[in-house]
C-alpha cells in the first residue's frame, strides 16, 4: 500500500468513525418531508397551513438532527452549515416588526455537519461557517419545533446543476434517515411571485391548480422521472416553475424515498393565485418488509 493509499484509507476510516460517533445507526427509519413553506408570516401565525405542518409531524420521533434543504440557499458547489450557533436570517422585507424581530435560537453541530459531509463522496460537501438558517428553514421549524432542542443544519442547492443531479444527490442523503436525521425539503411546487395576486388569498389560478394536481398524481404514482423532467409537462409547468429554486427541494425529498416507504400529501391548497402549499410526507410502510 502506498503512502497516499494508506492516507486515503485512514481518512475514510476516520470519516466512518466520525459518522458512528455523531450519528449512530438506529432501528427505525426517520420520515422525510417536502414542505410548501409559502409566506414567512407562517413562522408566527396559527393558521391552516401551520396546523397542517404540526399534524403531519406530531408523531415523528425526536430527531438527532434536522437537515433542511431550503429554496433560499443557492450556491456554487454544495455546502452544509457547520457552525455551533446558526444565525436567524431575515431574508425578506416589508413584513411586520413581529416577524423581523423573531428568532430561532437553535444549536447547530460541527460534528454532525462533518458526519453528513463525510457520508457523501461525490460531490464534495463543504463545511459552511457563514450562512445560518434562512426563512425556508426557520419559518417551518419555529411553529413545529418551538423548543429549539434539536440541532439544525442547512444543506445548500448548487444552482449550476440540473434537476436530475439534485434528485440523485437527494438519494445519497437517504442513509441519514437511518441515523436519526429528519430531512426537510422546503420550497413550493408552484411558485410564481411575478403573478401573485393577494386578493386570491385562498385560491389558485387554473394553471396553478392544474400543475399542482398533475404533480400530486405523479408523486402518488412514484413517477419521479416525469417530476424531474418537469419542463416537458407543458404550459402549466412553465408558469408554475418560472425558476427552479423552489422546485428543487421537492427533488431532494423524493430522492429520499425508498421502496419500503409510503407517501402522503397534506396542505393541498393554493394561495394568492400562484403558490401551492402542497406538502409531502415520506415514511416507512410497516406493511412492506425490509
Amino acid at each position: 500500500m502506498t503512502m497516499a493509499t494508506a492516507a486515503g484509507a485512514m481518512s475514510l476510516s476516520q470519516s466512518l468513525k466520525a459518522m458512528e460517533d455523531s450519528l449512530p445507526e438506529q432501528d427505525t427509519m426517520m420520515p422525510a418531508f417536502f414542505i410548501g413553506h409559502g409566506s414567512p408570516m407562517n413562522a408566527i401565525e396559527d393558521n391552516a397551513v401551520t396546523r397542517g405542518w404540526k399534524e403531519a409531524m406530531k408523531n415523528v420521533p425526536k430527531p438527532k438532527a434536522i437537515l433542511c434543504v431550503s429554496a433560499h440557499w443557492l450556491t456554487k458547489g454544495t455546502w452544509v452549515t457547520a457552525m455551533p450557533k446558526p444565525r436567524t436570517i431575515h431574508d425578506f422585507r416589508g413584513f411586520p416588526k413581529e416577524l423581523t424581530e423573531a428568532t430561532y435560537p437553535v444549536s447547530g453541530s460541527t460534528e454532525i455537519a462533518q458526519a453528513i459531509s463525510s457520508s457523501i463522496s461525490e460531490p464534495t460537501v463543504g463545511l459552511d461557517q457563514k450562512w445560518g438558517l434562512d426563512h425556508g428553514a426557520w419559518s417551518i421549524l419555529l411553529p413545529v419545533f418551538p423548543n429549539t432542542d434539536v440541532p439544525v443544519l442547512e444543506f445548500s442547492i448548487d444552482y449550476d446543476q440540473p434537476a436530475q443531479w439534485h434528485y440523485e444527490l437527494g438519494q445519497k442523503l437517504t442513509g441519514l434517515r437511518k441515523r436519526g436525521v429528519l430531512i426537510i425539503g422546503s420550497g413550493n411546487i408552484v411558485h410564481n411571485l411575478g403573478m401573485l395576486n393577494p386578493r386570491l388569498a385562498d385560491k389558485g389560478f387554473d394553471w396553478a391548480i392544474a400543475f399542482d394536481d398533475k404533480l400530486k398524481s405523479l408523486i402518488q404514482k412514484q413517477d419521479h422521472q416525469s417530476i424531474i423532467d418537469y419542463g416537458k409537462l407543458g404550459r402549466e409547468a412553465t408558469l408554475s416553475v418560472p425558476t427552479p429554486d423552489h422546485y428543487y427541494p421537492l427533488l431532494y425529498s423524493l430522492g429520499l424515498q425508498t421502496k419500503f416507504d409510503r407517501v402522503s400529501l397534506f396542505n393541498e391548497q393554493s394561495v394568492m393565485g400562484s403558490i401551492s402549499m402542497t406538502s409531502v410526507k415520506i415514511e416507512h410502510d410497516p406493511s412492506v418488509s425490509g
